[in-house]
């Protein structure tokens, strides 16, 4: 009988240390429980395969207990008190579903990722009750609607990447007001309109393949001192690139191809000043006019693309000189006369091309020249009647 007793009482305590250190390590919030749940329900069981993060939430435990050996082992992490869930990271296994408006309940959230998946609907406007979310990333998935303009009440936000989805609408007009952030992504969607104002710290915006329109507006990048990459390619965009763009102090690569863009204006940049400019892609516009001499004056210009515009006139010698430049693509245009000497000398370092232009001398022994330039009678019926 004294070893039953024993036996007893060891087993009381056992279960009661157990179930101290269970209340210990299982704190949670029921919020964000709920959440969790509701997250894991907006999406199609069909979608969910076994190996997937998510098939692991298993409820009958809390998501933040630890150890976590056979549930909830991926797709989110918690905080160090184990309190909140603070990052949603998922992992690309084709899940399918909505994005629930509880979301807004992980208040605590800094990451939400759900990329590479097929989540489908409109983004909630809940998400702007995640007032500590620095990273918002719904890359490649089949979000449609517009962005809710509830987005731009996230103070902490630093970056978002809603790129690669069916998105629709114009952008919203307090975008400015996201004074955290630094890298906007919203390439290939099926935004239109024109690009309200930047915020001040932006340093990278991609909006390519969309169907923004109109000109660049220099009230769009008033006070955008910190912006180094600027990728507007295959939009509509319309108008004359004016000198301003281009001056933007720490701007580094510019990609405006394949838009509507009829006109070009170059200033040297200030003396002393000088420009970190590297890289600038204008390819597959309506440019007209003569190339821009200007454009020499970029001490750290190594890529430029005017390919496929309607330009006219000789190429500036001065594209000859630039010490810094490595590939140049002027092909595609109605340039006449010889090339400069620079860009085709023995050792010129210079790649590209200067073909399907009007050029009366271009050696094909050249690889800048490898491509044929235009016949004769394109040639002259592009100048019949042109000063």
């Amino acid at each position: 009988m004294p070893n039953l007793i024993f036996l007893c009482l060891t087993i009381t305590i056992c279960l009661s240390i157990f179930h101290t250190n269970f209340l210990v390590q299982s704190l949670t919030s029921s919020s964000d429980i709920e959440a969790l749940k509701a997250f894991k329900a907006s999406i199609k069981p069909s979608s969910i395969s076994p190996s997937s993060c998510i098939a692991s939430w298993n409820f009958t435990i809390d998501p933040c207990s630890v150890p976590r050996r056979t549930h909830f082992i991926c797709g989110f992490t918690c905080t160090i008190d184990s309190t909140h869930i603070n990052q949603i990271t998922l992992d690309p296994a084709s899940y399918s579903g909505s994005l629930t408006p509880l979301i807004s309940q992980l208040t605590q959230l800094i990451t939400l990722d759900l990329s590479d998946n097929n989540f489908f609907g409109p983004i909630p406007s809940s998400i702007s009750s995640l007032s500590n979310l620095k990273t918002l990333t719904l890359r490649s998935n089949s979000f449609s609607g517009s962005i809710p303009l509830s987005i731009t009440s996230l103070k902490s936000l630093e970056s978002i990447d809603f790129s690669h989805n069916s998105l629709s609408g114009s952008l919203p007009n307090s975008l400015n007001s996201l004074t955290n952030i630094h890298r906007i992504d919203l390439s290939f969607n099926k935004l239109t309109g024109s690009i309200p104002k930047l915020p001040p710290n932006l340093l990278e915006l991609a909006i390519k393949n969309n169907l923004l329109s109109g000109p660049l507006q220099k009230t769009t990048f008033d006070g955008s001192n910190q912006l180094e990459v600027v990728e507007l390619s295959e939009n509509t965009l319309t108008g004359t690139i004016e000198s301003w763009f281009l001056l933007l102090p720490s701007l580094q690569q510019v990609n405006l191809a394949n838009n509507s863009f009829t006109g070009i204006q170059i200033s040297k940049p200030a003396r002393g000043g000088g420009s970190n400019l590297v890289a600038l892609n204008l390819g597959f516009n309506r440019i007209q006019g003569y190339a821009p001499v200007n454009l020499a004056a970029y001490p750290l210009l190594s890529f430029l693309s005017i390919r496929h515009n309607s330009l006219r006139g000789n190429i500036p010698l001065e594209y000859g000189n630039i010490k810094s430049i490595k590939r140049l693509f002027l092909d595609g245009n109605f340039l006449v006369g010889k090339p400069p000497p620079g860009l085709l000398a023995t050792g010129a370092t210079v790649s590209g091309s200067l073909g399907d232009n009007c050029l009366q001398v271009c050696p094909v022994s050249s690889q800048m020249c490898a491509t044929a330039q235009k016949p004769n009678s394109v040639c002259k019926r592009a100048y019949r009647g042109k000063s």
